[in-house]
């Protein structure tokens, strides 16, 4: 498709500012076509699963979800029902907009959500409002930071959802490189996660990370593992060809 094509079809179109080393360079701005709003409210339901949550165009490029994700949202929501515990502690780190805590909350959890971004964390909160759920627990934290400190506290949960990205920083300025930081991160989830009664979820986005280093990475620090999936998150368009977007690992005791 052309640009012109494009520019024709498309509601919306982000443009980058231009390079500076001055300026974040994720930002820019938003054209807008006649007849698209700058915010709006989205439905999702599987099940017995129902979500509602806002979606904005911001000045980072970010809409507020990953629909990809809607497979591992599943995949929480009957987890989490299925383990046998009467509420299960569900730890959601780099957690974004919340969709992943607001499943785990509507399958009966007591959910913990971590996020380094207060902004973000005020908008979890309104899709769990507006997913009619409450009580999730928010964490304005570095993600690093907060796992060690439950690790030293001998906490533990029954499932572990990570979303960690390639590059960030914490609230504090604290770097985080997922190259550099991954493997301790997974090491620290090993002694948080419930021995016996457990799911756990690693989403990455990274080009240089594979589904099959990701496989190792969670034998190196977990072991052996029941159930696991691993694969690649993906988008299918209209005519069915799929847009890869990230990969995952997952496993579970249930």
């Amino acid at each position: 498709m052309s640009d012109q094509e494009w520019e024709k079809l498309a509601h919306a179109s982000f443009k980058r500012d231009p390079i500076d080393r001055d300026r974040n360079t994720e930002r820019g701005r938003w054209l807008f076509g006649p007849t698209m709003p700058e915010r709006w409210l989205m439905n999702y339901q599987f099940q017995d699963l129902r979500l509602k949550f806002k979606v904005a165009l911001s000045a980072f490029k970010h809409v507020g979800v990953f629909p990809e994700q809607a497979a591992n949202w599943d995949y929480i929501f009957q987890k989490t029902q299925a383990l046998p515990v009467a509420k299960p502690k569900i730890l959601n780190v780099f957690a974004y907009t919340g969709l992943a805590s607001v499943a785990a909350k509507a399958a009966g959890a007591d959910v913990s959500h971590v996020d380094s971004v207060k902004q973000v964390i005020s908008w979890a909160r309104d899709n769990m409002e507006a997913s009619q759920q409450d009580n999730i627990r928010w964490v304005v934290e570095d993600a690093l930071t907060f796992v060690e400190r439950e690790v030293r506290r001998g906490n533990q949960y029954h499932g572990i959802i990570l979303d960690p990205p390639a590059y960030g920083r914490g609230p504090s300025g604290e770097k985080w490189v997922l190259e550099d930081h991954i493997n301790l991160l997974m090491k620290h989830c090993a002694r948080l996660l419930h021995p016996e009664h457990h799911y756990f979820i690693i989403n990455l986005y990274s080009m240089g990370f594979s589904a099959i280093i990701v496989e190792n990475l969670v034998k190196m620090a977990f072991g052996q593992v029941g159930n696991p999936e691993m694969g690649e998150l993906f988008l299918s368009d209209r005519t069915q060809k799929r847009l890869p977007l990230g990969i995952f690992y997952r496993f579970s005791s249930v």
